[in-house]
This record gives structure tokens, sequence and C-alpha cells, in this order.
């Protein structure tokens, strides 16, 4: 039986479940922001004691990013929803996966140094590889449907 499907269905729909999945981290960004607080690099993190001199890179501190990635999660799962925006949002979600990834990394060089524990390297060595996936998806969402890139070479003539 074929299926009536089309790829712009398949890509819209696609596109709602990224946004879901975004929102729903976006949430767990205010409701938990411990989860996230590891995988923000030190070399982003200001910090006011004066205990130790700042990166350069050092403008917020270690809250102030994880409430700001939440904030851009819920930006981009906004711009995968609307159509006009999809393909610029979809671009943006996978440099942002992609900056993630040093993070993601800087957490588990932590998890496995000296003051690591063997719930956070389990955790860790989790989370990495996830983000591959996530990268792949946010990627393919750039990519118009067959049908829709054809109406647009037909205007381009």
């Amino acid at each position: 039986m074929p299926s009536r499907w089309s790829g712009r269905d398949t890509q819209k729909l696609s596109a709602v479940a990224m946004s879901v999945l975004l929102l729903a981290s976006a949430s767990k960004h205010f409701d938990d922001p411990d989860f996230f607080a590891p995988v923000v690099p030190d070399a982003l993190c200001r910090d006011d004691s004066g205990g130790k001199p700042n990166s350069p890179l050092a403008v917020l501190s270690r809250e102030e990013w994880v409430a700001f990635s939440g904030l851009l999660e819920v930006a981009a799962a906004v711009g995968l929803l609307v159509p006009v925006t999809r393909r610029a949002a979809a671009g943006c979600v996978t440099a942002m996966f992609t900056l993630f990834l040093a993070g993601h990394l800087d957490a588990l060089r932590k998890a496995y140094g000296p003051g690591g524990t063997p719930a956070r390297r389990r955790t860790h060595t989790l989370r990495l590889p996830l983000q591959a996936p996530l990268i792949a998806w946010a990627w393919s969402l750039r990519k118009t449907a067959p049908a829709q890139r054809a109406r647009q070479q037909q205007a381009r003539r």
C-alpha cells in the first residue's frame, strides 16, 4: 500500500518533533539547571569571587549560560515550526548542537578526572555520543522537500 506522506509532510513532522525536544530541553534548563551546569566549559564562566582571573570569553556566569542556552532552545524551537524560518533555524540548531560538543567534551574530561564520580562518568559518557544524531537530525531539517525544490527551481526560470 503506497504511503500518502509526502516529503514535505515528513519534514514538517520531523521539525515538530525537534521543536518538542528543544522545548522539553529548554524547560529542563529552568527546572533543573544543575543537570546542564557541568556541560558549560569553565573558560566561558565568569568568576565574580576574585579567586581567579576570568578568561576573555567569560562574559556570563555558569547559571546565566544555562539560562541563555535554554532561551536559545526556545527560540530555535519556534523557528523550526515556522516554514519560512525553518531552514535558517535548522542551521542555527545544527551550529548550537555542534558548539555544545565542546561542553560535553569538557564535562567528560572532568568526569574522568580526579574529582569525577562513577555517576558523572556514566552520565557524560552517554551524553556525548547523543550529540551526533542530534546534529545530523538538525542538519536534515535544512533540506527542502523534493516537490518544494522543484517549485523553487521553476520559479527561478
